[in-house]
Parts: structure tokens; sequence; C-alpha cells
């Protein structure tokens, strides 16, 4: 009878334990390494996925991001291919994405941004220019409060985010941690998109070298990542180190400046033979601004 009311007691503490709302200096320790790690990889502003975190999740206490990781409020729009959650916003019984962790769910902002047309100007502006983000989110439809900008500005100069921004003037960072591997090199860290397994190439990286921190032959990674022996590896480049998957997690890819089929396969975790057959398409293909690339179904040969 003892062990069982102490069991009970330790159940309760967790349970309040869990329950304890987080304050927003907390908020920033525990999720600013993910916004960093996400500026590298996409080139969103460390300080305004933070700062939009911040307002869009209560810092991290919302019923979305405690029950579903959600921190940035995404709905789930047509044929999004992850797991769901179901709560009551403008209408009843909406569908919200529903994420592992929540670096998936800041991976998927990032994505969910760079992937619309509508925010492609935004990529244009300087990396430390946070109020020109936090006026171009609005101006392109992101939010319908008339004052979203100032209180993005407002919470980036509170708590002096726009620190976070030390992408082009500062010695490169490590990025934060999920699983980590020893290396030679360094520590290796693993992250995980469209459930897949990838790595972030570190300065002086190889590709044998990664290959060899898995376990891996050097053509497996090449493979992998839809690569060759020619092709060079650059700081801060997205290699996974599993198979990428038949479909992404989005329907569509609207095409952006200088993007290839290949860099759309690696930003979605998507084969490139699979992007290549649901459109119907070539590996070598060019494509334009504004082209919409299929990642989920084919796409229909009628005109």
């Amino acid at each position: 009878m003892k062990y069982v009311y102490i069991f009970i007691i330790y159940v309760i503490s967790e349970c309040l334990l869990a329950q304890k709302k987080l304050t927003p200096e907390e908020y920033i320790a525990a999720y600013k390494e993910d916004a960093v790690k996400e500026m590298y990889l996409h080139k969103v502003p460390a300080c305004i996925t933070l700062a939009q975190g911040m307002l869009e999740s209560g810092n991290g206490n919302s019923p979305l991001a405690r029950n579903a990781n959600n921190h940035f409020g995404i709905k789930c729009h047509k044929e999004w291919g992850g797991e769901t959650y179901i709560m009551d916003d403008d209408s009843a019984n909406e569908c919200f994405r529903k994420y592992n962790d929540v670096l998936e769910s800041y991976s998927d902002h990032s994505l969910f941004l760079f992937s619309r047309s509508r925010y492609a100007a935004l990529f244009e502006l300087n990396i430390n220019d946070y109020k020109g983000w936090c006026y171009g989110l609005k101006a392109a439809g992101y939010a319908t409060d008339p004052k979203y900008p100032q209180r993005l500005i407002d919470l980036i100069e509170k708590y002096k985010l726009q620190e976070l921004n030390v992408m082009e003037n500062t010695p490169k960072q490590d990025l934060p941690s999920r699983h980590v591997i020893n290396s030679d090199l360094s520590i290796r860290e693993v992250y995980r998109f469209n459930h897949i397994k990838f790595v972030i190439a570190k300065e002086n990286d190889s590709f044998y070298k990664i290959a060899t921190d898995f376990n891996l032959e050097l053509d497996q990674i090449l493979d992998y990542n839809d690569l060759s022996k020619d092709d060079k590896l650059s700081y801060g480049q997205k290699i996974y180190i599993e198979k990428k998957r038949r479909r992404a997690l989005e329907p569509i890819h609207v095409v952006q400046k200088n993007e290839t089929l290949k860099s759309i396969s690696q930003l979605h975790g998507i084969r490139l033979s699979s992007i290549c057959k649901k459109n119907h398409l070539k590996p070598t293909d060019k494509l334009k601004v504004g082209d919409v690339i299929y990642l989920r179904q084919k796409k229909s040969n009628t005109k």
C-alpha cells in the first residue's frame, strides 16, 4: 500500500509539472537553438521564427502547442500528409497539423513560408532586417491582426531576439542537437524531417566523413541525396542518411528563384525520381519561377 501511495504522489507531481506554464524567458531558452538551426537551413531569421512561436503558441502554453507540438497554428490545408489534431478555432472541429516534436513544427513553419510564392519577397531581404520581415508577413497575408508586425517587433526588441541573427556577421556556430554521434570532425547532430534522418554539413566536412560516421558506404550517401561523386559539399547543406520518401508532407511546391528539381527534392525529403515521375519531367529539366511541382500525387496530363 505504501508503494501505491508513493506512485500516486509521483504521478500527480509529474502531471503538475507538465502543466506548468512556460515563461517567455523559458520558451526562448528552450527553443532558440531550433530557431537558429532553421535560419541556417531555410534562411528564415531566427528572431522571426522565435517571436512568431512565442506569439502564436502563447510561449508554448496553448492547447495546440501542448497537445500537437504545433507552435504556429498551421492548419492541415489540402492533402496534408502528416498526423492531425482537431480543435475549434474560427470554426468548429478544424484540422491542424500535429508534429512529433517542436523542432518538426519549426521546420514545417520554415517550409510553409519558403514554399509559398506570396512570401518569396521576404527571402530577398537582409537576414538582419527583422522589421522588414514583420511588416512583410502582414502584407503577404500571414495574419489579419493589424498590429501583428508591431507585436512581433515588440517581442524581438524586448528580449533582444535580433541578436540571434548571427548568420552573416559572426563565425559559424554549432546547431542544436537532437541525437548525437561522435565523429573525428566534431559532434555529429542528427535531425529528422518527413520521417527521414539527416545531418547538416560542417566546415571542412565531406561525404566520406558523413558516410563513415554512420557506417554507410559513400555510394549510399550519394544515392540517398541524388548526388554524384563530382558534386561538392558545402557548409550548412542538408544531407540525408536514410532514403528519402516517395511523397512529401506538402501536396505541391511553387518554384522560387534559382530552384532546381534536385534542390526541391532535398528541401521536402522526396526522391528526385519520384518528383520527376509525378510531374512527367526529367532530372535535368529547367524550372521557371511560379511553376507548380506536385509532391504527393501525379500531375494530370490534360492541358
